[in-house]
């Protein structure tokens, strides 16, 4: 019998044809719950992005033998429940980090320099003189970036802001970058120091029991009155109501947000009225090339782990041994 591949998202023509040289490959709607659902009951494999995969999804599903998502992050699944089943899960870790580090540098500068709201401002007619300090931002080169989970994006950014931006670098880790301290001098700090020495404040961590709402009153109240928090990882990380509350009264001077607790942002969001907030809509990856890299990473992910042949890139190898 030939193994059956669910796809749920759209792919790239390259990457369809890769996947159907080796598989019998079924297209669905991931919005359409149903069908996703009917789909993975007789699949030997899925792989897709952004919808959510529950486990009574799954219920059913008895052929299925690896999921493979298009996203460094894997807050989609209930990664116990595909361990227990012996549903291997991978993702794409490295080809979306340099693109999102990206991302969170244009974040940093954009927040820094004012750089969406002047540009609003002079679209609007404003600029009829040479401005004045109602329109300054503040320097990023020389200042203090803290970076709340140095791994492969952390990484990423801090060699951007070191050797870009001759900034000190400041991190908190569960365990040390040897190579973030050597090359980019990186000092690894708890996070109360981090939050009340930095200038900004980016976070980089996975959404996990432990990261869901790490920042929120208390930890806004440590940070600097000058300081800018930047958020490319995950929205519920923050605690969004004393986010708002935080930039309303001044407790901090802005953000710049890529990531929402709720996603698209609802259009009666306080957060679209602030014009110390740079918001964007989930762009972390969203170039054409990474997110092409990404397609072929998944489906090769998929293949592998259809084979038995992949070696990284499995978020719970506990599975594999099931």
């Amino acid at each position: 019998m030939k193994r059956k591949i669910v796809v749920y998202k759209a792919l790239p023509a390259d990457v369809l044809s890769y996947l159907t040289e080796r598989a019998e490959v079924a297209e669905v709607d991931g919005k359409n719950r149903d069908a996703l659902v009917a789909a993975l009951k007789d699949a030997d494999g899925a792989i897709g992005a952004s919808i959510r995969i529950s486990p009574d999804m799954l219920e059913g599903a008895t052929r299925l033998k690896a999921l493979s998502t298009i996203s460094v992050g894997f807050d989609n699944f209930d990664v116990d429940d595909l361990t227990r089943r012996g549903i291997v899960l991978t993702h794409t870790p490295d080809v979306l980090t340099e693109s999102t580090a990206d991302t969170v540098f244009a974040l940093i500068l954009a927040s820094a320099r004012r750089v969406v709201e002047m540009a609003e401002w002079v679209k609007a007619g404003n600029w009829k003189a040479s401005i004045g300090e109602a329109c300054f931002g503040v320097d990023v080169q020389g200042k203090t970036l803290g970076i709340v989970g140095l791994g492969r994006i952390g990484g990423a950014v801090a060699r951007r802001a070191a050797l870009g931006f001759r900034m000190n670098v400041l991190y908190t880790n569960r365990h040390p970058n040897a190579q973030a301290e050597n090359e980019f001098g990186a000092r690894r700090v708890e996070l109360d120091e981090l939050l009340a020495k930095s200038d900004f404040v980016c976070l980089q961590v996975p959404l996990t029991p432990e990261t869901h709402g790490m920042i929120g009153a208390a930890q806004l109240k440590t940070m600097k009155r000058s300081a800018i928090l930047i958020n490319a990882s995950r929205g519920p990380t923050v605690d969004e109501a004393a986010l708002i509350e935080a930039l309303r009264n001044g407790t901090i001077l802005g953000a710049g947000l890529d990531v929402f607790e709720q996603e698209p942002l609802a259009a009666d969001s306080p957060l679209l009225s602030m014009k110390n907030v740079v918001a964007l809509p989930h762009i972390g990856s969203a170039t054409h090339e990474t997110r092409h890299a990404m397609s072929r990473n998944a489906a090769e992910n998929l293949i592998g782990a259809l084979d038995g042949t992949l070696a990284g890139n499995i978020v719970n190898p506990q599975a594999v041994k099931r």
